[in-house]
């Protein structure tokens, strides 16, 4: 597999509360050097972000991060803030806590009012695998699935594993055709990229 064919499915991602403007600005340089899928950072650099690039590259931002626990309300304001401030694709975190209570209709619910607001825009789900069991990962796949989501994604980079290859083979296993998946959070080789595409 070509660099650039993998390269051109990363989100080249900036998160940690510390980030500064500089630090984005040289992010969407290296974005747009290297032929990334989106810049992804947090939702106080969307406008600056959007303006800076012009349409030269998705800009992708997070919503109930990165715990989930936000409310739906929240969740929705922040997606629909985001998507005024120039935002192409978002991130929402599922809200974790439902999921290991079992609450998978309320979960799917949420995500499809995020989606709502998203409307045309990729909307991408966190379900952090790490805290969850394989019958609990099953039915998220399930769950997103039936939401109108773009994608499932393994994690947030901020909880205590990231992307496996088991997982990543159990979510394609579990969702429905239309449904694409993200694989994030510990992917620190080339080899280790090229195996999970």
């Amino acid at each position: 597999m070509e660099l650039s064919e993998i390269l051109g499915k990363c989100d080249h991602t900036l998160l940690r509360p510390d980030a500064t403007w500089e630090q984005v600005r040289q992010l969407c340089d290296d974005g747009l050097a290297y032929g990334v899928a989106s810049v992804c950072i947090s939702p106080c650099h969307v406008a600056a972000a959007s303006a800076y690039l012009g349409g030269r590259l998705p800009v992708c931002t997070v919503v109930g991060f990165p715990s989930g626990a936000s409310s739906t309300a929240v969740k929705c304001f922040e997606a629909a803030e985001a998507i005024g401030d120039g935002a192409d694709e978002l991130d929402m975190v599922a809200n974790i806590g439902w999921i290991k209570a079992g609450m998978f209709r309320e979960v799917r619910d949420e995500i499809m009012e995020v989606k709502r607001i998203c409307a045309r825009h990729i909307l991408k789900v966190i379900i952090e695998t790490c805290l969850l069991t394989e019958e609990e990962k099953v039915e998220m796949c399930r769950v997103v699935s039936e939401s109108g989501a773009d994608f499932i994604k393994t994690s947030t980079g901020f909880s205590a594993g990231g992307a496996t290859f088991e997982d990543v083979k159990l979510m394609k296993a579990s969702i429905q055709p239309h449904l694409r998946i993200k694989a994030a959070g510990g992917i620190a080789t080339l080899a280790d990229a090229e195996t999970f595409l």
